[in-house]
């Protein structure tokens, strides 16, 4: 059965190619406004969504759709709109902890699974010179919380609590166990 990824996240596409997985990659065109609810029913109602609308017309595959979130002090932290917003944000998150949640949908058969994880990540304290360097990098421009913590973002991070790769995006480990649950194997683990 063929996998497809519902996602246009680079780092989605590396985790799976990373686990070694065979793959497709068809980017969701799906509505992203939910209603205010808890972060985890938020991020699976999300990641269900991207499965669905590329599921719709790929009826015959299995479909993954995934959704990442920062959550702190009872506020959703998504992307940043600009340096600006990326500054305020990495402000708020400095010497301080706050959870990453992963949602993941998995379409196929006529069944859907979905789960979240959830990671907690404490920061260092940042000076303003700290932020605005690592903002001049350009890679908290396009991920949740405002930092990318297998780069450069890496250095803001002082304890990780939980899957450092759902903080990436996607739970491998969680993935790994339900994908076997659609017959769907790494190469590696393949034996015919």
């Amino acid at each position: 059965m063929r996998l497809i990824l519902a996602s246009q996240s680079p780092r989605r596409r590396e985790m799976l190619a990373l686990m070694d997985y065979e793959y497709e990659v068809i980017v969701s065109d799906a509505n992203e406004d939910v209603p205010p609810c808890a972060p985890a029913e938020f991020v699976e109602k999300l990641a269900e969504r991207k499965a669905e609308a590329v599921f719709s017309s790929h009826e015959d595959c299995c479909v993954i759709g995934a959704d990442t979130i920062v959550y702190l002090d009872g506020s959703i932290i998504g992307k940043p709109k600009d340096r600006d917003d990326a500054f305020r944000i990495l402000s708020l998150l400095s010497g301080r902890t706050h959870t990453v949640y992963t949602g993941v949908a998995i379409l196929a058969n006529g069944k859907r699974h979905l789960f979240h994880d959830e990671t907690d990540v404490t920061f260092a304290a940042l000076s303003p010179e700290e932020i605005r360097a690592y903002i001049g990098t350009g890679e908290p421009l396009d991920k949740a919380g405002a930092y990318g913590i297998q780069g450069p973002g890496s250095l803001l991070v002082e304890r990780v609590n939980g899957s450092y790769f759902n903080v990436i995006g996607m739970p491998n480990e969680k993935l790994y166990r339900a994908l076997k649950e659609f017959g769907i194997y790494p190469r590696w683990m393949r034996t015919e």
